[in-house]
């Protein structure tokens, strides 16, 4: 049966009533045109400080008081009367006392004053605050400890030493809450870069006698486990071989933990190509909190590159000129799995088609490697268009680099008189060495390099011969370190030398001759410029070569600061001769600057050749040995 309709009009009634209650609530919210002026006399209030604050301190006191005094928060608060403002004074104090503590002042001598506004100001009142710090607080004595399992650790003996026998504050120097704090840092961080990373400071006091203004400070540091390198695991790697990338990064498994150590093999993971981003984390979960020492794995976070990739690239070389560039990278070529990298540079002095195949490293370290290279350079007065091939294998150690190969070069050279075309073969074995402090922007440190072969030409005759040459690159630093920057001047020595063994009348492949001149070489002269000379007086590839460098490389200064650049000064010499009883030196002497960039220096050099009597400009991107 149907309900009758007033049964339902109740229900529809308050409905309409709870309605009307809600809309005419929501109305009240709406602003009013009173409360709107009233918001902007707030608002006109509110941009015009209350009161002016003036601080009459010593320079340092001054300009901490002004930037962190809890009354500046107080000085935009509206309608502040001078009562309030009194009643802030009296907590002031005790701020100011704070604060000025941290500066290491403890029997400061303060007024606060409050004064009425000029009528001119916009603001009411004027708080004077007048603080003579006195005495500066001097630290009298400073303990550093260890304490835990590991804290008489015998093997971290010498590390705990060097952490005490460093401790940069001394008794008699004066103690601020910043270098108190820094000096717990720096002891902290030198515990966690080798064999204790999880170490932490477990006490430490600064004991101030205010009567007597001395300072004794106390920090106990607690070194925790021991870790050694345990295996290296690869997580996120699906596409590459991760046993063999592993050994790219020859983490020192087994060896005590080195920060240093993590980070280069992180470094040489990223820089593989594999990989586009890397991150090595030490696995300290498993460790007990009474261990002594624990082999904890590393794990590296990865995330892998593309399998193939190309890059396009323009550049320019005070060398060679503007080029452009075309490489192709594939990362696991078919069936042999090895990494090829293809290039091909377009310029009008040195086209260039190349393409290097490596592997990955095996058990032992070594890995095997091939190549190929045609180009068309100039050779002195000649272009000479050359081929080389190269298969061998190499291993990649802390500092040093092996190689051993096989080699074929065919040359053959134009220009002004015919010369023949010749080619051979030759069996080579190289070593190099790098020791520097940085390796992209060294500040000190050494490297050299040498290389031998022996082998035959195969055309136009075959005969034996030999090939020697050697590098070597040392930078001395000079003078007191700069105090903000850690950086001095220094001297760069550089020097190269090479020979080929033969019969006189051999005829060796002009890429196995030598050259010199240009940006790295002889500064002064134009690219590979310098060399011996034929019967009609043209330059072309010699048999024995030498040439060296000094170089003085200063920072800048700017208003006293010392910035991220260098100037320099420098003197190049070199020759390349057949015939070592008539040697023809040629000298470079010249000035340049360096800028210290993210990625290495950029050098630009102007130098001047003293037997070609001109100028020349040379420009260089990053470092390399």
């Amino acid at each position: 049966m149907p309900q009758p309709l007033f049964t339902r009009t109740p229900a529809i009634r308050s409905a309409f009533f709870l309605t009307t209650v809600l809309l005419l609530s929501g109305c009240s919210l709406l602003p009013s045109k009173e409360k709107s002026h009233d918001a902007q006399a707030v608002a006109s209030i509110s941009d015009n400080p209350s009161f002016t604050l003036k601080v009459e301190a010593p320079d340092d006191v001054r300009t901490l008081l002004e930037k962190h005094m809890e009354l500046q928060r107080f000085r935009q608060q509206p309608d502040l009367q001078r009562r309030e403002l009194s009643r802030l004074l009296g907590a002031a104090d005790r701020n100011i006392r704070n604060l000025i503590g941290t500066l290491g002042y403890f029997s400061p001598t303060i007024a606060l004053e409050i004064q009425d506004a000029p009528d001119e100001s916009d603001e009411r009142f004027v708080v004077i605050v007048r603080v003579d710090p006195g005495p500066p607080a001097q630290i009298s004595a400073a303990q550093v400890g260890f304490s835990g399992p590991t804290a008489q650790d015998p093997e971290g003996a010498a590390q705990r030493a060097r952490i005490q026998a460093a401790w940069p504050l001394k008794p008699g120097q004066r103690f601020t809450q910043s270098a108190w704090g820094g000096a717990k840092s720096q002891g902290l961080r030198s515990l966690q870069l080798r064999r204790y990373p999880t170490a932490a400071i477990a006490n430490s006091q600064a004991v101030i006698d205010a009567d007597t203004q001395e300072a004794q400070l106390d920090v106990t540091y607690a070194p925790g486990p021991a870790y050694s390198f345990g295996a290296l695991r690869i997580d996120g790697g699906e596409r590459y071989d991760t046993l063999g990338t592993s050994r790219i990064a020859r983490l020192p498994e087994g060896q005590e933990y080195s920060q240093q150590a993590m980070l280069d093999a992180q470094q040489r993971l990223a820089s593989s190509g594999y990989y586009d981003s890397v991150f090595l984390t030490l696995d300290t979960s498993a460790a007990q909190p009474d261990s002594t020492l624990v082999n904890a794995p590393v794990i590296a976070q990865v995330r892998e590159a593309q399998l193939q990739k190309w890059v396009l690239g323009v550049g320019v070389s005070t060398d060679t000129g503007p080029r452009l560039s075309v490489d192709h990278i594939h990362n696991r070529l078919p069936f042999i799995g090895w990494r090829a990298v293809t290039k091909l540079n377009i310029n009008k002095k040195n086209p260039l088609l190349s393409t290097n195949w490596t592997d990955l490293p095996d058990e032992t370290g070594w890995a095997w490697f091939g190549g190929a290279k045609a180009e068309r350079e100039q050779s002195g007065d000649f272009d000479a268009t050359s081929l080389r091939l190269r298969a061998g294998r190499s291993r990649s150690e802390d500092h040093i680099d092996r190689n051993y190969y096989l080699q074929y070069d065919a040359a053959r050279l134009q220009g002004g008189e015919d010369l023949p075309s010749s080619s051979s073969i030759t069996a080579n074995y190289g070593w190099t060495g790098r020791y520097f402090d940085n390796p992209t922007s060294p500040s000190s440190g050494y490297g050299f390099a040498w290389e031998v072969g022996a082998g035959t030409t195969l055309t136009p005759a075959r005969e034996p011969f030999g090939r020697v040459s050697a590098r070597w690159l040392t930078l001395i630093e000079l003078g007191e370190r700069d105090d903000l920057t850690r950086r001095r001047s220094r001297l760069a020595l550089r020097a190269a030398g090479g020979a080929v063994i033969a019969r006189e009348d051999v005829n060796i492949p002009v890429t196995q001759l030598f050259l010199t001149g240009g940006d790295t070489t002889v500064r002064g002269y134009s690219y590979q410029s310098i060399g011996a000379r034929t019967d009609n007086g043209l330059v072309t590839g010699g048999r024995y070569m030498a040439s060296g460098s000094v170089e003085w490389q200063r920072p800048i200064t700017v208003r006293g600061n010392t910035s991220d650049w260098e100037s320099t000064l420098f003197l190049d010499a070199g020759t390349v001769t057949d015939n070592t009883d008539a040697l023809t030196v040629r000298a470079g002497v010249g000035t340049g600057i360096r800028w210290r960039s993210p990625v290495g220096p950029v050098q630009a050099d102007l130098a001047y050749g003293i037997q070609s009597k001109s100028l020349r400009l040379h420009l260089r991107l990053g470092f390399t040995f």
